[in-house]
């Protein structure tokens, strides 16, 4: 009876909280918010020099634009080539936002080798967080004394925070809501233009401020970037397979305009837990009306994250297939896939996330893609996206066509909760 009323009272809670979140979206003016955030932006920074890092993303983006017609030439505005960004992403961020209508002075700050190097060998999520962060904010720090500015600004939003204090992930941008003195630490102060908001008030301040289509639609992408969707230990092969393939998954699935869509790369090593994959087989099997020597089921070593009642979870990702008489992939509708999912990740709680297999090769390679393509307002949950087969078939095709390193490409079929949107 206690479990019982306490998961009515939590349920209770996340209605009160959906409900004042709602009601904060609906009331949002961002002509407003400009006006008085502009100002704030002067009080606060008044005659000192002030260094921006701009990913390319709509919240730094926003940000730095802010802080620009607030403050002017004493912005200095950078981008961190850190090796884990998109391909060729450095000189298209360095060129759009250097030129009309934002015209941002930005300079591309080499940094591959640095990054690469405090990353290196750590397979944890977390480790792998914390390490991007020391290096990150050692570099910035680095590049303000140099620059001579005293303050740094950030795109951190509403969820960043949310998901950093409640345990959930550690974002790497998130500092002083969790007892990291920059000033003692760094060497500056930390501007947040635009903290108090959700991602999607952050869309309506860019298209107030002009900032093109381009960058207000770009998909979201991780501070760590391609380290967090590189799950497990970053290498260098692995990394670059997961560039190239996340051209070709950002590219295939565009047109259907997921709130966010990606590739991750997980290497193709297995538990050998034969009781429960049998247990998983038989129950997958009954769930899809299957015969279970058609079902087939493997549980990565690398783990991923998840979250429940609010807090993180760090569990093992199963990856389900079911072959039809002929050998070819069973693909029953994306929403029974879902369902089976919940199934699972109740059988199995050191679960966090279910994939399933979209196409194969009998032979086996290092790597395994995941495809993950997402429904959400505010990034704070997510539905999964109902995909048609045919664009998934073709996507996985093209990527073991052209790569000779990956046997496997999977959909993840978990939405947030139980698992996070990224993979760490």
């Amino acid at each position: 009876m206690v479990h019982g009323k306490h998961n009515k009272y939590e349920e209770t809670s996340m209605k009160e909280v959906n409900k004042r979140r709602n009601k904060s979206l609906e009331d949002f003016n961002p002509k407003e918010f400009v006006e008085t955030r502009i100002k704030q932006i002067q009080n606060v920074i008044r005659k000192e020099k002030v260094l921006v890092a701009v990913s390319g993303g709509v919240d730094s983006t926003v940000s730095a634009v802010l802080t620009y017609r607030a403050i002017g030439n004493q912005l200095t505005c950078v981008t961190l080539d850190d090796a884990f960004m998109r391909r060729n992403e450095p000189e298209k961020v360095a060129e759009l936002l250097s030129n009309s209508p934002i015209n941002l002075p930005v300079k591309i700050i080499e940094a591959r080798e640095r990054f690469l190097k405090a990353l290196k060998g750590l397979k944890d999520a977390e480790e792998k967080r914390r390490a991007f962060r020391k290096t990150f904010y050692e570099t910035l720090s680095e590049l303000a004394r140099k620059e001579g500015c005293s303050f740094l600004v950030q795109g951190t939003n509403r969820a960043d925070v949310v998901e950093t204090k409640s345990g959930i992930k550690t974002q790497h941008n998130v500092l002083e809501q969790i007892g990291i003195s920059p000033i003692e630490r760094f060497g500056f102060k930390i501007v947040e233009p635009v903290v108090q908001l959700y991602k999607s008030q952050v869309r309506e301040v860019a298209k107030y401020l002009g900032i093109p289509d381009e960058i207000i639609e770009r998909q979201p992408f991780p501070g760590p970037g391609l380290a967090v969707r590189v799950v497990g230990e970053v290498r260098v092969d692995k990394l670059e397979t997961l560039r190239v393939t996340t051209a070709l998954v950002e590219k295939r699935l565009a047109e259907f305009k997921p709130s966010q869509h990606f590739a991750v790369i997980i290497d193709n090593e297995q538990i050998r837990d034969y009781g429960r994959l049998i247990r998983i087989q038989e129950a997958t099997a009954r769930f899809l009306n299957v015969p279970s020597r058609h079902v087939h089921a493997k549980i990565f070593v690398d783990k991923a994250t998840g979250v429940k009642r609010g807090v993180r979870r760090y569990g093992y990702v199963v990856g389900i297939r079911v072959q039809t008489p002929d050998e070819k992939v069973h693909q029953p509708p994306i929403l029974n896939l879902i369902a089976l999912q919940k199934k699972i990740l109740t059988d199995n709680p050191s679960f966090t996330r279910v994939w399933y297999a979209i196409r194969y090769l009998t032979s086996e390679k290092p790597y395994v893609i995941g495809i993950r393509a997402v429904e959400t307002r505010d990034f704070l949950e997510a539905e999964v996206s109902k995909l048609p087969w045919n664009t998934l078939n073709k996507t996985a095709e093209e990527i073991l066509e052209k790569y000779n390193n990956v046997s496997e490409i999977y959909y993840d079929v978990t939405p947030k909760p139980p698992a996070t949107i990224e993979m760490e």
